[in-house]
């Protein structure tokens, strides 16, 4: 499902035309660049030893650990990123940094706002298949001072002797990037085979990072630091992606291609709330129907809405109580003996042949002036040969 997104603020970017490939200049007509699930063959990552009962453990970890960050961010800002677990779960785009440039793989997160990649020097970093990025070989390379407003604007930040932005990133599961906040060139590579320069592009340089993170992260939150922000009115501060629930690879749009219509498209009202220096994208989440049995969410929706849009988070966390009542409903409508997932993550579970035998059935999620209705392969997942589960859990806050 494609979320287009306008942000209120600004951050004045310029686009260029560079001289080794002359990129394109800034257009509203936007462009579009491919991302693809870390845990696909098309991915550097992948690893082949991965089972889908390995899978399916690690986005249920992540989803759970994610949810606690969200809950708990108003309290500890020091837990301001993704939770990331080992190559699942988490999808990526290619992004090159520097003049001349070296691509790097990241993970695209609807969830954080920092870009950042791991840079040589390294004292500890982790492992990656591409080389890490010299800023010291880059011609367009420039460290951001430590009184400026885009070091002012990181949750935890120092001076260096020299001045320099110093960040420093704890994350929930013990990983952490370290490092200096800088400016260079970003280079995207349209889908239509064009190359789209954005200068003085902010990021973090991350000479010492550890833990489960990969070789980079693109935050596309509403902050001021992430690349929606940065890009700002180049492209209308919009973007839209869809994520694919097969291994194939997606589209993340800006832009004027970001703009979504024709039949079965529709749209609902977008909340940015902000907390300190953290900040969401909320929807309304009214409720949900099984065939013709509506289960209300209770809920209380605020001004910032009652659900969080979050790409880094696999599984759809519900708030306890509409969560009961959902799964409450598909068992009476699934009618099937259920079976007890052995890792004990998920809630609801069914022999898979049994399950593939049922009829087609719609659970539809009803949004504030949009319903959006998801069939079986959108709610149900299989995580072994043998087993199909609910891809949903409960939370005890916000849903996500």
């Amino acid at each position: 499902m494609g979320h287009v997104v306008r942000i209120s603020c600004l951050v004045l970017i310029i686009f260029c035309s560079l001289p080794f490939q002359s990129p394109t200049e800034a257009r509203i007509g936007g462009f579009t660049i491919e991302i693809i699930p870390r845990h696909s063959k098309l991915s550097p990552f992948y690893n082949h030893s991965v089972t889908l009962r390995d899978r399916s453990r690690s986005d249920a970890f992540r989803s759970i650990a994610r949810a606690k960050r969200f809950h708990s961010s108003s309290l500890d800002t020091k837990y301001i990123e993704s939770t990331i677990f080992p190559g699942e779960g988490e999808y990526l785009m290619r992004l090159s940094v520097g003049n001349p440039p070296v691509q790097v793989p990241v993970v695209v997160d609807t969830g954080s706002d920092l870009v950042w990649v791991q840079c040589a020097p390294c004292q500890q970093c982790n492992a990656q298949n591409s080389p890490f990025f010299n800023p010291m070989a880059s011609s367009a390379y420039a460290e951001i001072p430590c009184n400026s407003q885009p070091c002012q604007s990181l949750p935890e930040s120092q001076c260096s002797a020299s001045n320099e932005c110093i960040y420093h990133y704890t994350y929930a599961d013990g990983s952490y990037t370290n490092g200096v906040l800088a400016v260079d060139i970003f280079i995207f590579d349209s889908t239509d085979g064009q190359r789209v320069a954005l200068t003085n592009a902010m990021f973090g340089c991350g000479h010492n990072n550890g833990g489960n993170l990969g070789s980079g992260l693109v935050g596309l939150g509403a902050g001021p630091l992430s690349l929606i922000s940065q890009l700002g009115r180049n492209i209308d501060y919009r973007f839209s992606y869809c994520l694919p629930v097969t291994n194939s690879a997606s589209k993340l749009k800006f832009g004027g291609d970001a703009i979504l219509s024709g039949p079965g498209v529709v749209s609902t009202p977008l909340t940015i709330y902000s907390s300190d220096t953290l900040y969401h994208y909320y929807l309304t989440l009214e409720g949900a129907s099984v065939g013709n049995k509506k289960i209300v969410n209770s809920q209380t929706a605020s001004n910032e809405g009652n659900i969080i849009i979050d790409s880094g988070t696999t599984l759809t966390m519900l708030e306890s109580s509409f969560y009961n009542d959902l799964e409450a409903v598909l068992r009476e409508t699934i009618s099937l003996e259920t079976i007890r997932d052995p890792d004990g993550n998920y809630h609801l579970c069914y022999d898979q042949r049994s399950f593939s035998n049922i009829p087609e059935m719609t659970v539809v999620f009803h949004f504030n002036g949009a319903d959006v209705p998801l069939k079986k392969l959108n709610v149900f997942r299989p995580i072994s040969t043998d087993l199909t589960c609910l891809a949903m859990l409960p939370t005890k806050g916000t849903s996500i």
